[in-house]
């Protein structure tokens, strides 16, 4: 009988120190034999914990038919498949790539309220006059000088430039009614 065997049945007869024997002695292979199957030490590491904790638990018999390596790492393999099946849809992310995606998601979220932005400054503009409103959009969202904007509107540069001043002072006093704030005027 070797000698993982001979501690394993010290353990079954109600010795403990037999189990310390065995993970003392097994624990550094069993976690590289699951490493191969997992291609992750951390998880082969887990797995090999779950391992001594099912033969604790479980105290399953062992026949000798095999060394008691051999009947120790085909409980670990099993451990480590019934693992990999029951988490085959989840996927392992690294401390980079879960960094990518939080900056990813702040991202949407800037881009989420910059287009919130937009609507609730779309809505007060609509309540503008025709004028107003033409303005702003020309010189703000088409980026049109007032020069460009004075040609567009058939109005003098002056004239636009009075009403721009009139239009954002009308357009924050709609958006300060709504409670919205702006920062973009």
């Amino acid at each position: 009988m070797d000698n993982g065997a001979s501690s394993y049945h010290r353990f079954l007869d109600g010795d403990d120190s037999g189990f310390v024997e065995i993970i003392k002695q097994y624990k550094d292979g069993l976690i590289l034999y699951l490493s191969g199957i997992t291609g992750n030490v951390h998880l082969a590491e887990d797995l090999a914990e779950d391992t001594f904790v099912k033969i604790i638990t479980k105290k399953p018999g062992f026949s000798g038919r095999s060394t008691f390596k051999t009947w120790l790492y085909a409980i670990g393999r099993n451990v480590a498949k019934d693992y990999l099946r029951r988490h085959k849809n989840m996927v392992e992310i690294s401390r980079e790539e879960l960094c990518e995606i939080k900056s990813d998601e702040q991202l949407l979220e800037k881009v989420y309220i910059k287009e919130e932005e937009k609507i609730e400054l779309h809505r007060a503009m609509d309540k503008l006059s025709t004028d107003y409103r033409q303005v702003l959009w020309l010189c703000y969202f088409e980026e049109l000088s007032c020069k460009e904007a004075a040609r567009v509107m058939g109005k003098s540069v002056h004239n636009i430039e009075t009403m721009l001043y009139r239009a954002r002072k009308s357009l924050r006093s709609q958006l300060d009614k709504e409670g919205f704030v702006y920062e973009g005027l």
